[in-house]
């Protein structure tokens, strides 16, 4: 098949393209700085000479979008916005454009766009939307806002051909330098992973082998089409996810972080608390209802695979 990825130069992205690739996939990477032999350059907002290659292309997997991994800071907020929304609309531009569209448009979403709670799961069914919760930070809401919207922008495109799958992702883990992983890790590895503001906060992941099987039996599957949850089915509290991270690397014991604390770990990282303090509790209610099997479905196996991997174990590699 020929898959184009959007914004494919991210760590999701090349986790995608890499494994894709391996399987004997042409895969096409749409990035503004094309750098290896399948990467055609694009601006993320105009239409050009790339969309050529969603012409004839059998799958579209737009991942295009600032990354979140910094401050939120009213700027970068409106950059990710912007970014998300123009691509997706540009994106869906060329498909409706193309003399023979790809068969399928799976979009990056996010799992943020669930509402900060503790007392039961978000399934694409019956999950509650967030932007209304009471004692959070009021921009919050504007993440809730951008991933609406940014969900909103592929549903408006007009691509009857096409069937539309929007991927809620919950954070993925992969052994790769500058990850969600690898920064937890180095927390572990420092003493300092241990609850962050008492740590009732539900971790949502999917481990990265799981992300791109998932990928694969949505490109496959020609009767989804909507939101679809992209997360392993046992999210965990803040402790516990953490604690069972140090049982893996065999670290006993991590310092527990106090809100503000987390405030200046987060500001020397150049990153946010959101990411830390939004309880995610998200499962895949369709995928699951589809028969989609996960490899790592509880979180002591993906955690020991994955440092096993950074560890350089056997099969460590991808």
């Amino acid at each position: 098949m020929k898959i184009v990825i959007p914004g494919g130069t991210g760590q999701v992205g090349t986790i995608l393209n890499r494994s894709l690739t391996a399987a004997g996939h042409d895969v096409v990477v749409l990035t503004r700085h094309p750098v290896r032999g399948r990467d055609v350059r694009w601006d993320g907002e105009t239409l050009g000479p790339w969309a050529e290659e969603i012409d004839g292309s059998d799958v579209v997997v737009n991942l295009a979008g600032r990354s979140v991994n910094c401050r939120y800071t009213t700027a970068n907020l409106r950059a990710m916005m912007d970014s998300r929304v123009h691509s997706t609309r540009v994106v869906g531009e060329a498909i409706a454009a193309a003399v023979r569209p790809p068969r399928v448009w799976l979009q990056m979403s996010t799992a943020t766009v669930y509402s900060h709670r503790f007392d039961a799961p978000n399934d694409e069914a019956t999950g509650e939307l967030g932007g209304a919760e009471s004692g959070v930070p009021g921009y919050w809401a504007y993440s809730v806002e951008i991933a609406q919207a940014w969900e909103r922008a592929q549903e408006q495109a007009e691509t009857p051909h096409t069937r539309k799958v929007s991927m809620r992702a919950a954070m993925v883990m992969s052994p790769e330098r500058g990850g969600v992983f690898d920064v937890l890790l180095r927390l572990v590895r420092l003493g300092l992973g241990g609850p962050v503001a008492g740590g009732a906060q539900y971790v949502s992941w999917i481990h990265d082998r799981d992300f791109v099987r998932a990928v694969e039996f949505l490109a496959g599957r020609d009767d989804l089409t909507g939101p679809v949850n992209l997360a392993a089915p046992v999210p965990l509290p803040q402790r516990t996810f953490m604690r069972l991270l140090r049982t893996a690397w065999g670290v006993p014991v991590g310092l527990p972080a106090t809100r503000w604390m987390a405030e200046l770990g987060a500001f020397a990282l150049r990153s946010d608390t959101e990411l830390l303090l939004k309880s995610r509790r998200v499962v895949p209610g369709r995928l699951l209802e589809a028969g989609f099997a996960f490899d790592y479905a509880q979180w002591p196996e993906a955690a020991a695979d994955l440092v096993r991997r950074v560890r350089g174990g056997p099969g460590s590699t991808g």
